[in-house]
């Protein structure tokens, strides 16, 4: 997982555009649709908070609302519609943000679904000062933990939630993230072995924690979620740890990977799943063709992340996408009707 520098560059991009939406007193004083509200999990311990957003359904069609050099669908002043709703939580990759993949929570909760995205504390733009440290691929899991227990305990429209219908979303470590929640065990001689093959990986702080004699993960699933959709994971598992997943898992994959992931890594992960239901490949396409569509502020700023191969069209790719994830989240989540 060698840095890449236009990643960089293109997460300060959006964390720091957002952000300065968020941390306004009137989110819709700031073109900030509501329907989409922030909400903070409280420090508690030696646990840092947890800044977080909510999307939630409403009765009024969503309208598109420009955040920085974002374009985000939702409604502003729109309070929370219906009952016994599911509950979805979405896990970014390394050094992303809350808004990584904003047109996805926004069909979710069109489809009638409430939707929690977070920054992961220390991997994300704002603060990656754990996003080498090993001890990130335990802190991640536990920050949805935190997250759904907010949602489902404390947060003020809880009353208005299914806690029997519960779903993860993870892209790249987020991924990684959804699988380890849903049950799956890593392993650090897994992790060397899929991201640690290369001579720079002798100099990577990283890799040299995975190699550590006596280095271990010891992660914790939540038995809450229900069902799973696995974005391009970055793989730290062997076929045994996969086992353990015993919930409905929707597997997507990029042929030409990126960022640590490779699509033989995925390959490998669809293979090990008993409960695998579906699996599709982005053909032609990267590891960032599953970020949300660039604005043309962020294609321009950032052609490497936004602007894919060509022949692959991104915004149709998503559309196809979001749609099928709504159907698998529907079918494992909802009671039949």
């Amino acid at each position: 997982m060698r840095p890449i520098s236009i990643d960089t560059q293109f997460w300060r991009l959006l964390f720091t555009s957002a952000m300065m939406v968020l941390v306004t007193d009137s989110l819709c004083s700031s073109a900030l649709a509501a329907g989409i509200s922030k909400i903070e999990v409280p420090a508690v311990d030696r646990e840092p908070a947890l800044h977080a957003m909510v999307w939630s359904p409403c009765a009024t069609a969503s309208i598109p609302v420009q955040i920085g050099p974002l374009t985000v669908q939702g409604v502003c002043d729109c309070a929370v519609e219906g009952n016994k709703l599911p509950l979805v939580v979405i896990s970014h990759g390394k050094g992303a943000s809350l808004l990584s993949h904003h047109d996805t929570a926004s069909v979710l909760t069109d489809a009638g679904f409430v939707v929690a995205t977070l920054n992961h504390p220390g991997d994300f733009f704002g603060d990656e000062t754990s996003s080498r440290q090993l001890k990130i691929f335990e802190t991640r899991p536990h920050d949805i933990s935190r997250l759904i227990s907010f949602m489902t305990q404390q947060w003020q429209h809880r009353d208005r939630l299914d806690s029997n219908a519960i779903g993860v979303f993870g892209f790249s470590r987020g991924g990684y993230t959804a699988l380890v929640l849903a049950g799956a065990t890593p392993s650090t001689l897994a992790g060397a072995k899929h991201l640690c093959n290369h001579l720079w990986s002798l100099v990577d702080s990283l890799c040299r924690q995975f190699k550590a004699e006596g280095s271990q993960l010891h992660p914790q699933a939540d038995p809450r979620i229900r069902a799973a959709v696995v974005v391009d994971p970055l793989n730290l598992f062997d076929a045994r740890g996969l086992q353990s997943v015993h919930i409905p898992v929707q597997l997507w994959a990029s042929e030409q990977g990126g960022d640590g992931v490779k699509l033989e890594h995925t390959e490998e992960i669809r293979d090990a799943l008993p409960q695998l239901s579906d699996y599709h490949v982005a053909r032609g396409a990267g590891h960032f063709a599953y970020l949300a569509p660039c604005s043309p502020t962020l294609k321009k700023a950032n052609p490497g992340i936004c602007i894919d191969p060509n022949g692959f069209d991104r915004t149709a790719w998503h559309l196809s996408m979001n749609t099928a994830v709504v159907t698998f989240f529907k079918q494992k989540l909802l009671p039949n009707p």
